[in-house]
């Protein structure tokens, strides 16, 4: 009978990676987009790549998806998405926040061309899901809302047999019914718990409570990476009662902001039994979280790529 380290081992492989880079870099010119990236996103989980305008989010998805070259190494669903492009979309959907169906178009016509380029689409799924809605199969995309536009991408994506689904901003401009109805078709229609997600949105607070793995990145470096359950065990914020409040910044919050007149501190890795007892103790959003992380960071400067190499840290 195998050992118990080589029945961990073999169990530890069957999780395979859906994305896997080491290093990964990229520059436009002088500047750096991003700076030595290391990230592994196993099958079946919910990635949040939450980061300020600029940060490298939209360079990241490019280079998962093909769209751009970039140095180090990078593998999505085993393969080289640089140079295995054509073979990894048959595996890969991508809803981008500007949807780019053709205006001039009709439902049912998209519907037929869906069907006829692509080998993985499942007409008949597409057809379910846009019964959920009010959508006219004989409208042309110019004639419906963007947020009908929003359904009809999501519909035509959900429909095709993806193991990796990217999400770039994907309810941008939508009204709250619109985002809601998204993410609750997403969850309830299409995630299996096999296939991938990755999602970039600046709504953080709407999908808090649909992923499974969380990432801030900032000047084209990660700031955090986490899964959800991580960040329950190891974040609570406390609204400290005003008698406790030197009591609370001695516990050394990583971030502290005023509510009410009242203090909110944000702790990392600090006893819940011990916090109880300043004030009320809750569940951080994650917008809450990312305000910590990107003061603190902005106030460590960077170091220069001389004096990172200098010190040992991955410079190319």
């Amino acid at each position: 009978m195998p050992q118990p380290a080589v029945q961990i081992e073999r169990s530890i492989a069957k999780v395979m990676a859906t994305i896997e880079a080491r290093g990964l870099w990229k520059t436009f010119g002088t500047t750096v987009a991003l700076d030595s990236i290391d990230l592994r996103v196993e099958e079946g989980r919910i990635l949040g790549l939450i980061g300020p305008n600029g940060a490298g989010k939209t360079t990241a998805l490019n280079a998962i998806l093909g769209l751009t070259p970039y140095q180090g190494e990078l593998k999505v669903l085993g393969r080289d998405p640089w140079n295995e492009r054509n073979q990894l979309m048959r595996d890969v959907s991508f809803i981008a926040d500007v949807a780019v169906l053709p205006r001039w178009i009709r439902v049912t016509h998209l519907l037929d061309y869906i069907a006829g380029v692509h080998p993985r689409f499942n007409r008949t799924k597409a057809e379910s899901f846009l019964s959920k809605t009010t959508i006219k199969r004989t409208s042309k995309v110019r004639e419906l809302s963007k947020g009908m536009v929003a359904q009809l991408h999501l519909a035509l994506v959900m429909a095709i047999d993806a193991k990796l689904l990217v999400l770039d901003e994907p309810t941008l401009g939508l009204d709250i019914l619109y985002r809601k109805q998204f993410y609750d078709s997403l969850l309830n229609d299409y995630f299996d718990h096999s296939r991938t997600i990755v999602v970039t949105t600046h709504q953080v607070e709407e999908v808090q409570d649909v992923l499974t793995d969380l990432m801030f990145i900032d000047r084209g470096r990660i700031a955090l990476q986490c899964s959800m359950e991580e960040f329950d065990s190891r974040y609570v914020e406390v609204m400290v009662n005003p008698e406790h409040v030197a009591a609370a910044r001695a516990l050394k919050p990583i971030h502290e902001r005023p509510v009410f007149g009242r203090s909110v501190l944000l702790f990392d890795h600090v006893d819940r039994d011990q916090l109880a007892v300043l004030g009320e103790v809750r569940r951080p959003s994650i917008a809450d979280l990312f305000v910590a992380v990107m003061s603190n960071n902005a106030n460590q400067p960077q170091l220069s790529h001389e004096v990172a190499a200098h010190e040992g840290t991955t410079a190319r």
